[in-house]
């Protein structure tokens, strides 16, 4: 299904824009004549969830431009929920703005993860399988904060844009391996707090 899905973006966006490479999770980099726009594409994200019958996980699609992540999309196909940023523009959740969540106070938060050692944090925590969607909620508000050790662009790269572009504080991403990024993302309001938290992770 993961090469299906994935299969079938591929072709649709090479509709509209024939020359641009890809970045994907089945295939890899597959380099086109314009190697300075990137489609990056992670065509299930949360696999695991999909193949046990849990109805949470998503499409996800970023374009990268000039090393720069412009545009991004997240699409939850259980739940007909779409999350989507463009650079400077802001982000939207099914065609309303979003924004991350006010709260100041990390007893208040809750945060998601992927990665089990952090249980021996102090923050409230969820272990929801499905990395595109948990920065989605950061976007959104649902959730305060999100951090995952050694994930690939592909999970994170459309899901950082929307977070940015709704006023939320995420580490930079282009400094990194496309197999190897360590990622923090939060609200504006307690990143600083997060980051503290989290010295040991």
């Amino acid at each position: 299904t993961d090469k299906r899905v994935e299969k079938i973006l591929i072709e649709e966006l090479e509709k509209n824009k024939k020359n641009y490479s890809f970045i994907t999770e089945e295939t890899g980099i597959i380099n086109n004549s314009d190697t300075n726009n990137f489609w990056i594409i992670d065509p299930i994200d949360g696999t695991t969830n999909f193949l046990h019958g849990i109805p949470h996980f998503a499409i996800s699609v970023a374009l990268k431009s000039q090393n720069e992540i412009t545009n991004g999309l997240i699409f939850d196909p259980i739940k007909n929920e779409m999350f989507y940023a463009e650079k400077n523009i802001g982000s939207f959740f099914n065609n309303r703005r979003i924004r991350v969540s006010k709260k100041i106070e990390l007893e208040d938060c809750l945060f998601a993860t992927n990665h089990k050692g952090a249980a021996h944090s102090n923050l409230h925590l969820r272990f929801t399988g499905c990395a595109a969607l948990d920065l989605a909620y950061v976007a959104s508000g649902r959730l305060d904060g999100f951090f995952h050790n050694a994930i690939n662009i592909w999970d994170v790269a459309a899901g950082a844009l929307i977070v940015k572009e709704a006023g939320g504080i995420v580490n930079d991403l282009t400094k990194f391996d496309i197999n190897n990024i360590d990622i923090k993302a939060s609200s504006a309001a307690i990143n600083d707090k997060m980051i503290e938290n989290l010295k040991n992770f």
